[in-house]
This record gives structure tokens, C-alpha cells and sequence, in this order.
């Protein structure tokens, strides 16, 4: 098993080492929506039950209309990086499985090979080559889809991609579907900030691409990480093999309520919202004179070489951005929740020593 990979969201370790209360820090190393939506109302019965069939099926029905998915009904999962985890188990030792498990034909696009190496698109989310590696396949760190070849039995792209938000169009992405499918692979999408930008989405185009999984977060984009929901879109067999490994009442009923509700409101003002709260981050930034190198309408994403200096000087303003110990010149800044946290960083910068 290889190391655990350190995430954004660690407060209570920050405080710790740099003191005050967890509560008082300002948070800026994840990229979470910081204006949560308003919960709506729970049902008692969700809380009550367990999870009965009629709201996974309505939360899936909604899913596919939010996310235009046609006749895939996505599947509830608690949290995209419960799936993530999963994904080895599609590739065993090197050959794609069936539903059953069983040695499988080439007609049916899933060939038993003597090849078990996984591409991922990289710099990235750590956790996908963490799974494959602990699994103990082979990962290779491709910095371009091109370098993506036949040998190669499942693909991870991350679009738009974290921590630098290259997004990838859709059109070069479904080409590499094919490639991959016609070698008996597949190609995972990994949305999870794809709700600010709709049109990069492949949900759409999933029904004719059946070699192609796609992972949707639905707490990033509402600000309800807490709530660990994500959605999973693929083929039929596919979606069963996952709700089966992951066993019964794997998402709660009250997440799967709240997913019913707000999958089917109108999140423009959502958008709206973060498309603010983005444009405030950005001032603050460019009036330190940090240099924007990528990121999302979620996250910006700043390279500078004196990085590690400005990540200690705002730590010790209990103000917690995210750093990567594989590029020691960025930093990942999360969105403020309003302009009195953009004044309170924009303050922690000037008195950074230049």
C-alpha cells in the first residue's frame, strides 16, 4: 500500500501547527463552492429508512436529466473516490472483465490481454494512480492523451484537470475513446469540476461511447462535500459491477432526498455565484502580483518560486491554500466566500515580504 496523499482540507492539522480555532482559519485549499445552497426540506421517512428503491431511482432519473446522460440513468455512489477505488477491479491482471468476472470475447470490447499498464493523465487528482499502484499495476504519467497507446488497458483524464485546469475538448476526447475501445480498453472521465463549465461535459455523448466512464462530484458544485455524493455514468454492466462492490444502501436517504431536490432546480444563480466569488479571487490575486498559471472557476492555480515562503507567511495568518510536494512553485487558491475573506487574504499578501 503507498502512502496516503495529503489533501486540501486539512484545518485541524493546520491550526495545530500554527495555532488558533479550526473555525477561525479561512479555508482556500480545496475547491469547494464556499457559498453552500440552502439545504431543502428532508423528508422524515429519509432519516427514519433506510434508503429504499424509489429514491435511488429518482435520484437517478434526475441525475440523467441534470446531466443529459439520455437512457443512462447515473448511478448514486458515496463519493466519486469510492468508485475511484474500484476501478482495479475492472482490470484484472491485466484484462478487462466482464459482468461475471469470466475471460471475455473481442466482439464484446472487453479482450483479455496480456498487458495491464493504466495511463493517467498527469500532473493530476493523486488518487487514481495511488488505487492502480496499490493494486499493483503498472501507472504511466502521460502529460498529452497522444501518448496514450494500444498497450494501455483503462485511461484516467481529469477535465478540466486538477490542479491546472486544462480542459480537453470533446471531440479529441472521444477519438481517444475509440482508440481505446478498439484495443479493448477503457476511457475514464473524471467531471468533477465540469458543473461550472456544461459544455465540456461528455455526459451527453455516453450512450454511443460504451467503453467511456464518466465521474460527476455533486458536492463541489453545491458546496455540500460533506454530504459524499457522486455520480457514476457508463454502460449498464458497467454501473452494475460498481452498485454490486459496493453493497447495499451505499448512499444514504437523506443525501439521496437532497440530491432528488436540487438536481432538479434551476443552479443558475449557483453559477452565477461562483462565477463571482472567482472574479473576486482573481483581483485579490493579480493585486499581489502572483502570477494565475490555471485552474477552474472552482480554483486558481498560482506559480511562483517563492511559493513555499508565501504558503508558511499565510498559514501563520491562519489562512490555509493548498501546496504539491511534486511542484514545489504552485499553489492552489480556493474561492473566498465573500469580499470580507477577499480583503482578509488580499491584507495577508501585502505583508508578504517581497
Amino acid at each position: 500500500m503507498s502512502a496516503p496523499i495529503a489533501h486540501g482540507g486539512g484545518i485541524a492539522v493546520a491550526a495545530a501547527a500554527f495555532g488558533g480555532r479550526p473555525e477561525d482559519w479561512l479555508d482556500l485549499s480545496t475547491g469547494i463552492n464556499p457559498c453552500p445552497v440552502g439545504l431543502p426540506d428532508i423528508p422524515a421517512p429519509a432519516w427514519h429508512r433506510l434508503p429504499d428503491s424509489h429514491l435511488v431511482d429518482e435520484a437517478r432519473r434526475v441525475a440523467r436529466d441534470h446531466y443529459g446522460s439520455g437512457e443512462i440513468l447515473p448511478l448514486p455512489v458515496p463519493g466519486t473516490q469510492s468508485v475511484i477505488q474500484l476501478l482495479p477491479r475492472l482490470v484484472e491482471a491485466g484484462r478487462l472483465v466482464g459482468v461475471t468476472g469470466e475471460r471475455v470475447d473481442v466482439t464484446d470490447n472487453r479482450v483479455a490481454v496480456t498487458d495491464d499498464r493504466i495511463a493517467v493523465v498527469s500532473p493530476t487528482y493523486g488518487e487514481y494512480a495511488r488505487a492502480f499502484a496499490s493494486a499493483g499495476f503498472a501507472v504511466d504519467a502521460v502529460d498529452d492523451i497522444a501518448a496514450i497507446g494500444a498497450g494501455h488497458r483503462l485511461a484516467v483524464v481529469v477535465n478540466p484537470n486538477n490542479p491546472d485546469g486544462l480542459a480537453w475538448p470533446a471531440e479529441m476526447l472521444i477519438a481517444l475513446h475509440d482508440r481505446m475501445k478498439a484495443a479493448g480498453g477503457f476511457l475514464v472521465v473524471d467531471e468533477a469540476f465540469g458543473d461550472t463549465d456544461p459544455a465540456l461535459s461528455l455526459a451527453s455523448r455516453a450512450p454511443q461511447l460504451s467503453n467511456l466512464i464518466i465521474f460527476r462530484s455533486f458536492g463541489k458544485f453545491f458546496g455540500l462535500a460533506g454530504l459524499r455524493l457522486g455520480f457514476a455514468i457508463a454502460r449498464g454492466d458497467i454501473l452494475a459491477r460498481f452498485e454490486d462492490w459496493l453493497g447495499p444502501w451505499a448512499v444514504s436517504g437523506p443525501a439521496l432526498s437532497i440530491a432528488g431536490s436540487l438536481l432538479r432546480s434551476d443552479v443558475s444563480a449557483i453559477r452565477s455565484r461562483i462565477n463571482e466569488r472567482c472574479t473576486g479571487l482573481h483581483a485579490v490575486l493579480k493585486g499581489a502580483g502572483l502570477r494565475m498559471a490555471g485552474g477552474t472557476a472552482l480554483f486558481t492555480l498560482v506559480a511562483d518560486v517563492r511559493a513555499d515562503d508565501i504558503y508558511m507567511h499565510l498559514c501563520r495568518h491562519h489562512i490555509l491554500v493548498r501546496k504539491f510536494e511534486y511542484a514545489p512553485n504552485w499553489l492552489r487558491f480556493g474561492l473566498t466566500p465573500d469580499p470580507t475573506a477577499d480583503r482578509r487574504l488580499g491584507e495577508a499578501l501585502k505583508r508578504f515580504e517581497r
